[in-house]
């Protein structure tokens, strides 16, 4: 096989996190030749039995670090960045990560002429009390403006094996002899499979998706916070109170967490002011037909693929009894 008729290369920057290691698994069964960007390589190695020999390779690439973004998209027909973060540590603050990184990874595509698609989130807003919010926003512009063709994805909140809220919240009911419903339990969620993500993602490389277009992700119905928590106790067989919290409890209780050194605050009060907004598809996403649905992607429901993986968080594992014959 020759140079000029190898199938496409696509860099795909924070492939080995929660959504980018199920995008390289999608794109690696379509045939593409993946670069996985990380920061991290030896801990990225699980991913390349995901292809064919030599179909998957890793390299080293820092968000905060030009030059590295520079070399990973060499060559490049495609360029993914799935890389974002919820709350900061270190230098790995929002502005240089989110912000700083997306404009980064939207020249590098532009100066090697890939195409580019990047997983921003819903609640993404320049104008966001949120700081998370604000760069997510900010980068969508900066994207835009760089790459006028750029497909942006934004997904409500995502679960699957690795996420981190139901996994958080049916860890948390193993202990805790209650669960907090932050702001009243009243916050509604959009709960997106990982897969539909990664797949629409592969649409958009696979030059399905409308150039330039944002799209706006979200799985087949609408739950409130507190909806979310009754279907974790409902699947992990535990019976726990659900108690109110007023964001300001909440929000101090993160800061002061985040003195304690060495332990990741459970919530920080950033995350705090973003679910006091809804966090859902909009009614313009939807007569637009930027949605999941629209692009031909059935949604997947909560309640077929969170046994699955919560089943480790019941009282007795999969061997806790449902009250029927196994």
């Amino acid at each position: 096989m020759t140079l000029s008729n190898l199938p496409p290369l696509v860099t795909v920057f924070g492939g080995s996190g929660f959504v980018g290691r199920h995008v390289v698994r999608v794109l690696a069964k379509r045939g593409y030749r993946i670069r996985v960007a990380v920061r991290r390589p030896d801990l990225a190695g699980f991913l390349v039995p995901a292809g064919n020999m030599g179909q998957i390779s890793i390299v080293q690439a820092n968000l905060r670090y030009r030059n590295s973004i520079d070399r990973a998209v060499e060559g490049a027909q495609h360029v993914v960045n799935c890389v974002g973060i919820l709350s900061e540590s270190g230098r790995n603050t929002f502005d240089a990560v989110q912000e700083f990184g997306g404009r980064a990874v939207a020249e590098a595509a532009r100066s090697v002429g890939a195409t580019l698609t990047h997983l921003s989130a819903i609640g993404a807003n320049p104008g966001s009390t949120s700081v998370y919010g604000r760069t997510k926003g900010r980068a969508e512009a900066a994207i835009l403006s760089i790459k006028p063709d750029a497909i942006i994805l934004r997904p409500s909140i995502v679960f699957g094996p690795e996420d981190n809220f139901f996994n958080k919240f049916a860890e948390m009911s193993r202990l805790a002899p209650a669960l907090p419903l932050i702001g009243g339990g009243v916050t509604k969620f959009q709960p997106v499979y990982v897969e539909d993500v990664a797949e629409a993602l592969a649409r958009a490389v696979d030059g399905t998706l409308t150039p330039g277009k944002t799209y706006e992700l979200g799985g087949p119905e609408v739950l409130s916070f507190r909806e979310c928590l009754e279907t974790v106790l409902s699947v992990v067989g535990r019976k726990r109170a659900l108690v109110s919290l007023p964001f300001g409890v909440a929000s101090l209780i993160g800061r002061l967490a985040s003195f304690i050194p060495l332990i990741a605050p459970p919530i920080t009060p950033d995350q705090v002011r973003l679910l006091k907004y809804d966090n859902i598809v909009s009614k313009e996403a939807e007569a637009e037909g930027r949605t999941l649905s629209a692009i031909g992607i059935r949604p997947t429901m909560l309640t077929s693929v969170l046994p699955s993986y919560l089943v480790r968080y019941r009282p007795k594992g999969q061997f806790t009894g449902s009250g029927k014959a196994a």
